[in-house]
């Protein structure tokens, strides 16, 4: 288990909890991989990171790292829908059109894990994305994020 700096509804910046599935140092070893990024913007994407352990890969592939999380959603930092919450190192990168996915809760599960997850490289598109879950929120619309999120998560499709 290891601790996420994350930023929140507001900019509030608020600590959760995930399965560790990187080797210790992963993160000072980010930025020696930055020339591999494969994200537009200030998130951080590699397909095969070489820093993810082999326990790690299969936790990822099944979303178990993100069961913590659900602590998170009982204390109130986070929904089990909504856009994901940035790094606090990434939020300080955001530009104001980025800012503007923190006018709601951050949620364990969004549009983009279940539309695009493998195919969007730009973080702006991804911002779109949760820029258009929030236009179109409804309880319906959770619902059917929620269920194609069990889809990819009992598939194995997750990384």
């Amino acid at each position: 288990l290891y601790a996420c700096h994350w930023v929140g509804k507001d900019a509030r910046p608020f600590t959760g909890f995930k399965f560790r599935t990187m080797i210790q140092g992963a993160a000072a070893m980010e930025a020696e991989l930055q020339d591999r990024n494969e994200m537009k913007g200030p998130a951080f994407k590699l397909t095969n990171d070489p820093r993810v352990t082999s326990v790690g890969r299969f936790l990822r592939k099944y979303s178990l790292d993100e069961l913590p999380q659900l602590w998170s959603v009982l204390i109130g930092d986070l929904s089990l829908v909504g856009p994901r919450p940035p790094r606090e190192h990434e939020y300080a990168q955001f530009t104001d059109f980025q800012k503007q996915k923190l006018a709601v809760k951050p949620g364990i599960t969004c549009l983009w894990q279940v539309e695009g997850r493998h195919k969007i490289n730009d973080y702006d598109d991804w911002v779109a994305r949760d820029l258009d879950y929030i236009r179109r929120w409804s309880l319906w619309l959770d619902i059917q994020i929620l269920a194609r999120t069990a889809v990819v998560v009992f598939r194995g499709t997750g990384v």
